[in-house]
């Protein structure tokens, strides 16, 4: 059963679970940037523009907070628990400048110690970088770049909203790399109206012609309360069409394998070795993470967090975020502790995504039934211990898991 809380609030039992989590698990850090120069029409994230946040938040007071959210952090898990991972996201964080970034990471090492080997990643914005911008990261100890690229065709950066140029995101790349950062990532969004396979495929063509060892596609996804929904709506603007999101997808994973790539995880592919599995140090180490159920503390205004079965998430403003720190209490907007059966949902819908799949022994004797009828409809494949999707099953992902978990 789910336990809610009120917010600004962690019940006694979730602070006991905090305070009593394996020291010996990972422990990875996200740090949410709230700010943007301009909102993107498809974004849904928790961000703000500098219009409306008004006189009511900075970059200052926010920074105030997330040394103060560190701070307690580090206090509730032991602060001798080494950080595996910390992924700086937004957001912008490209807006903070080298020399903020360097900050955030300096105000982490305060609070905690990082692991030998430590991954630390930004996010970046293209037109938000420089040279210089990159040098002051590689100096500081960041690890790996991600950069947003989305598209190469300028008209459907125009209907995605973004701001930057198509060349940009390449030469942001390039000079990452010659800041000395061997880890790059660009994020592709595939499935925009007015996409043609001729564009996906100019976009390809550029992420391979770049130093990246590392690239995510995501398909466009109309979400509630954005302006890309309201288009929608109106007409303006048609929905993406399924069978054209899977087709580019299945581009994607042909180019990709192509060049020397493999996936990892549904929308993810990292540098493959001679045999065509990953190389570990190409993959995003933060985002296996997640997909793992690990220990990770979401910094920041509306930042979410997972500790040991217990799941909480920040008041999303950043006022209010930065006033509930100043007031010496953890900014709360609420909270949940996993029961066994919430636990063994989200371990089935994450580990099923990954290329090492989902081992047999999670599921029950009925669950296990219905992954076999998946492998005879050749969506899964199994060696008996193990269930992993096939290349027609990585489209049907989200399906399948509901079709294993269903009563």
């Amino acid at each position: 059963m789910i336990d809610r809380r009120a917010p600004e609030e962690l019940s006694d039992d979730a602070l006991a679970a905090l305070s009593g989590a394996d020291a010996t698990r990972p422990l990875s850090l996200y740090l949410h940037v709230p700010f943007c120069a301009t909102r993107c029409g498809y974004c849904d994230f928790n961000t703000y523009t500098a219009g409306e946040l008004g006189s009511s938040s900075s970059p200052q007071s926010w920074m105030e907070g997330v040394r103060a959210e560190l701070d307690h952090a580090s206090s509730l898990l032991d602060s001798g628990r080494p950080v595996s991972t910390i992924f700086v996201g937004g957001g912008t964080p490209s807006l903070l400048g080298g020399d903020g970034l360097a900050d955030l990471l300096g105000a982490v090492r305060h609070s905690f110690t990082l692991a030998p080997g430590a991954e630390v990643t930004t996010e970046s914005n293209p037109e938000s970088t420089s040279p210089e911008f990159f040098t002051t990261l590689r100096e500081a100890g960041f690890t790996r770049i991600s950069l947003g690229m989305q598209s190469a065709a300028t008209h459907v950066l125009r209907v995605l909203e973004r701001t930057h140029t198509p060349g940009r995101a390449l030469d942001a790349a390039r000079e990452a790399a010659a800041a000395g950062f061997e880890h790059l990532n660009l994020d592709l969004i595939y499935g925009t109206p007015g996409e043609r396979d001729e564009d996906l495929d100019a976009s390809l063509d550029a992420v391979l012609s770049v130093p990246v060892d590392h690239v995510s596609a995501y398909a466009l996804i109309v979400e509630d309360g954005t302006r890309f929904a309201r288009k929608v709506r109106r007409g303006e603007v048609p929905m993406p069409d399924d069978d054209v999101l899977a087709a580019r997808y299945e581009m994607i994973d042909a180019r990709l394998t192509a060049a020397g790539m493999s996936w990892y995880e549904v929308s993810n592919w990292a540098r493959a070795d001679s045999v065509g599995m990953p190389i570990p140090d190409s993959v995003c180490r933060h985002n296996e993470a997640y997909w793992r159920s690990d220990d990770w503390w979401g910094i920041g205004p509306g930042a979410h967090s997972h500790v040991n079965g217990v799941r909480w998430w920040n008041q999303k403003h950043p006022a209010t975020y930065s006033a509930s720190l100043a007031a010496g209490s953890l900014p709360i907007g609420g909270s949940e502790i996993l029961s066994d059966d919430d636990r063994h949902t989200e371990a089935v819908m994450l580990r099923l995504r990954m290329r090492d799949g989902l081992a047999a022994a999670e599921l029950s004797v009925d669950e296990r039934g219905r992954a076999d009828d998946a492998v005879a409809k050749g969506l899964l494949v199994s060696d008996g211990e193990r269930y992993v999707l096939t290349d027609a099953g990585r489209l049907l992902a989200d399906g399948i898991t509901r079709d294993i978990l269903v009563d």
